[in-house]
């Protein structure tokens, strides 16, 4: 309109870099960073990113490179949040469970020009930098990440020089000037999916996406001022579904756990007075069925921020008895993590434990910072009706959808055709607009024509008092296609056979949707919880006939 002007004054490119800015003036004297005896302020943490970045522009990082980080959940992790963006480069985070090989692939994929490497990984770490020389590729700068102080450079069989961590901080100057992006779609990290289907795609972040999905992700985990947030998600997972940017815009403590242990959560929780956290199921599940000698009460209610597939009611019940209040999310890396949350209404309250479950485990709407999320048909486009049975695909727009997959503009492409964002997850609606999971695409079990949807069979298979995990793939059949074979883990001390599984499914299913075998081993997963069912397919495939009650 006329009399408009954009300025500085009025326009600055959304970035959460301000969030660190802002904490550092409104909570500087407040605990940022706790891990174990080391502790850290809002202002000690500021001081320490810009030299963070300033030390990274002296080895020549400049606007756009990549640098690359392979450590969990300790302080230099989160810092790297914050330093390398503040260098005007962009964080990739690296799965801490990949081996040389995947990492010499993402290092070369990425083109990283330096990687971070906790100590305890530095081997890792050496494999895939062997790996590269011997292809010729170009090798990034190394930076130890050492729990004690050491020589400030170190020389590995390659000749490379190692830098440590603590000596490399204290090269650069905390009189840095911040490298902000020239605009607020510019890259501020590269995540690379989990790989649960197939090899790993580079997801690009934009400082926009970012500072957008840590409010919301703030707002869905309840996290109010002054949060403190224990670290049971890895920060390398989708940036800690942007609550590493987001536990800074509200001024928080971060609780830093190295490892994840039902002894260590339950420790953290009393001792720190933990008022946040989040994780996949398997976190939930472990603390459901942490040892009594372990457990212990909690001073206050925790928020607990789930999401990587849906909770079984019956985990949601026993959470919600050790005093966790659990709010579930759906995301993807493609989407900064969360999406949409199970937005609880206060007419739901007065239903049954077993009813309020069963609502809780669904997918929900869509945050505050998501413009859109829809059940469709993939190939007319048009929304499923919502009555709770019609499965269409998942699909989102907005401003916390990806810039797109790096160096895989078909694949960009492809993954937003139509003008949103193919998740390739299968849904049904519900009368009043929430989504419900059902499956990956790839994973629904055609049997005789029937689709069978295989989270619906692992939540009854779920319910048996003796099961710890479940997941269930679709096993060629020469009959009916396939049928439903479950892999089976069960709790320590307890016994169930085949055929009680399959019994207990029977009573609770139709008959086409019990398993037809039952496989008792420990389930693959990745580093984020998410079971490799493509694994678990494989497997199944090269068995070829087995009989019920196989057991490996």
């Amino acid at each position: 309109m006329e009399g408009s002007v954009k300025c500085s004054a009025n326009y600055v490119p959304l970035s959460p870099i301000s969030f660190l800015e802002r904490s550092a003036f409104v909570y500087r004297d407040r605990l940022s960073i706790v891990h174990g005896d080391v502790k850290f302020t809002w202002r000690e943490t500021r001081d320490r990113c810009l030299r963070l970045a300033s030390a990274l522009t002296h080895l020549g990082i400049s606007r756009g490179d990549v640098v690359a980080a392979l450590a969990p959940n300790i302080p230099a992790m989160y810092e790297l949040h914050f330093g390398v963006p503040m260098a005007g480069a962009v964080l990739c985070a690296l799965n801490t469970r990949h081996d040389s090989a995947m990492v010499s692939v993402l290092l070369r994929h990425s083109e990283a020009k330096i990687i971070l490497v906790d100590h305890q990984l530095l081997d890792i770490a050496k494999g895939a930098l062997e790996i590269l020389s011997k292809a010729g590729a170009r090798l990034p700068h190394l930076i130890l990440i050492s729990d004690k102080e050491s020589q400030f450079f170190r020389t590995n069989s390659l000749g490379t020089e190692i830098l440590e961590y603590e000596s490399f901080l204290a090269t650069g100057e905390p009189t840095f000037e911040i490298v902000w992006p020239k605009d607020e779609w510019d890259a501020i990290a590269l995540n690379y999916t989990s790989g649960t289907t197939s090899r790993p795609k580079g997801v690009i972040y934009s400082h926009r996406g970012a500072y957008l999905n840590s409010l919301s992700a703030a707002l869905l985990a309840e996290m109010s001022s002054m949060p403190v947030y224990l670290w049971t998600l890895p920060m390398f997972h989708c940036n800690g579904w942007c609550l590493t940017w987001a536990v800074a815009a509200q001024g928080g403590t971060n609780i830093c756990l190295r490892s994840v242990t039902e002894e260590g959560v339950f420790n953290s929780i009393v001792q720190y007075q933990v008022t946040n956290m989040a994780g996949a199921p398997t976190v939930l599940n472990m603390i459901i069925n942490a040892p009594r000698s372990v457990q212990r009460p909690l001073p206050r209610t925790v928020n607990i921020m789930t999401g990587g597939a849906p909770p079984p009611p019956y985990v949601l019940l026993k959470m919600k008895e050790l005093n966790f209040n659990v709010n579930h999310g759906y995301g993807l890396t493609e989407t900064y993590g969360p999406a949409t949350f199970c937005a609880w209404k206060p007419e739901w309250n007065s239903l049954s434990p077993d009813e309020q479950a069963k609502i809780h485990a669904r997918q929900g709407v869509n945050h505050i910072g998501l413009e859109e999320v829809d059940v469709k048909d993939p190939e007319s486009m048009k929304s499923v009706p919502s009555d709770a049975k019609t499965m269409g695909e998942v699909m989102i727009r907005g401003n916390t959808v990806m810039n797109g997959y790096l160096k895989d503009l078909k694949a960009t492409e492809d993954a937003f055709k139509g003008g949103w964002f193919r998740s390739g997850d299968l849904a049904v609606k519900h009368p009043d607009g929430y989504i419900e999971l059902k499956d990956r695409s790839k994973d629904v079990i055609i049997s005789g024509g029937e689709n069978i949807s295989t989270i619906e069979v692992e939540s009854v298979i779920f319910s048996h008092p003796a099961v710890l995990e479940a997941a269930v793939v679709g096993k060629p059949d020469n009959h009916w296609g396939e049928t439903p074979c479950a892999f089976v883990k069960l709790k320590d001390g307890c016994n169930a056979s085949a055929d009680e599984i399959i019994k207990h499914c029977r009573d609770r299913l139709p008959h086409y949707m019990a398993p037809k075998t039952v496989i008792f081993d420990d389930l693959p997963k990745t580093s984020t919880g998410k079971t490799q069912k493509f694994v678990l397919r494989q497997r199944v495939k090269a068995m070829g006939s087995i009989p019920k009650a196989s057991k490996l």
